[in-house]
């Protein structure tokens, strides 16, 4: 495996959207190995950036936290300016399909005009490394064969889908005329402990919990490849420091699920009865399955997934139980950050 080739011993790295669910637990997983490192956090807290999430960092003298919205260039810029930023993580953005059906000019303004926002002071500043958070849903829809590799077409399907293959390729587009380096990061579904329970999983833990409704799209039948966030999180850190530049790289678990088969196992779990679930109605434009192959990043960089998705799901599970009211009271939160 290769060196780290930052071309700097101890990077100061902005990563936004820290307050998030993938980001907060990125620093988590980051702050204890590279103490040398400085990672300023720069998080709007909207409704899911949740201020708990950065409780057991703040004591990390190498974490700074910047409230603050990744669309406003001043800020950017000062930002880069008087922390001589290196490295740019941008797990910012607006990540909810429906929410994007709603109101899809809060998608494009984030996750396109915010990156772009981020990409001009990159430019300006002459940082060492872009790293992009994408997902595997920028190459919209499989059926029941085959699996997305980095090569695979770029066909968004819905407005949330649309908005990160457009960062993407702007990304692509500042690298090939401004010599931007980067890295785009395109994961599965993602999940784990403090997601927000507006997803699937932490929606299932807490409804079945307080047997409350789970409420199902059409009759669950889509097909998703779940990753544990420990292991999204050790994908970032090894394409981060050992990932050729300019490439994109898969992150996948080879767990697919159905939707219906993943809320089941839950309720088994809990020892809740299935009688909770109600169906409702489909999402328009709805993808049926997704499917990630990571063998570039596993032949390449030496990662590999290191939990099943029983076991994530077990430790998920187990997080939410212990913290019921997690996502209670943010606002209160906030006020004393």
């Amino acid at each position: 495996m290769m060196d780290p080739n930052f071309g700097i011993a101890s990077p100061t790295i902005l990563v936004t959207g820290g307050a998030g669910f993938v980001g907060s637990n990125f620093l988590r997983y980051m702050l204890p190995r590279y103490q040398s490192y400085r990672f300023i956090n720069l998080d709007k807290l909207t409704y899911s950036g949740n201020p708990n999430n950065l409780m057991d960092i703040r004591p990390y003298s190498n974490h700074s936290f910047i409230q603050g919205d990744i669309g406003d260039p001043d800020l950017v810029d000062s930002i880069f300016r008087e922390y001589g930023i290196d490295i740019i993580v941008n797990f910012a953005a607006e990540s909810h399909v429906d929410r994007s059906i709603r109101d899809p000019r809060i998608f494009v303004q984030t996750n396109v005009n915010g990156t772009q926002v981020l990409l001009d002071s990159a430019v300006k500043h002459g940082i060492k490394l872009f790293v992009q958070i994408s997902t595997d849903e920028v190459y919209g829809s499989l059926q029941d064969e085959g699996e997305f590799t980095e090569l695979s077409p770029l066909a968004p399907n819905n407005p949330y889908s649309a908005s990160k293959a457009s960062a993407d390729l702007l990304i692509r587009s500042y690298s090939n005329t401004y010599s931007l380096p980067f890295n785009i990061v395109r994961f599965g579904n993602t999940y784990g402990p403090s997601q927000h329970p507006e997803k699937l999983i932490p929606m299932t833990i807490l409804h079945a919990l307080n047997d409350q409704p789970i409420p199902i799209h059409g009759q669950g039948l889509t097909i998703r490849d779940w990753v544990f966030v420990k292991d999204n999180n050790a994908a970032i850190n090894t394409v981060l420091h050992y990932g050729k530049r300019g490439e994109i790289y898969n992150i996948g678990s080879g767990e697919e699920k159905r939707t219906i088969d993943v809320v089941h196992f839950i309720l088994e779990i809990l020892n809740k009865p299935k009688d909770l679930i109600r169906f409702v109605e489909d999402r328009p434009g709805q993808d049926y399955r997704y499917a990630n192959n990571p063998a570039k990043i596993m032949n390449e960089l030496g990662w590999k997934p290191e939990y099943s998705f029983e076991e994530g799901l077990y430790k998920t599970i187990e997080w939410n139980i212990k913290n019921k009211n997690w996502w209670k009271n943010v606002n209160k939160v906030k006020e004393h950050i």
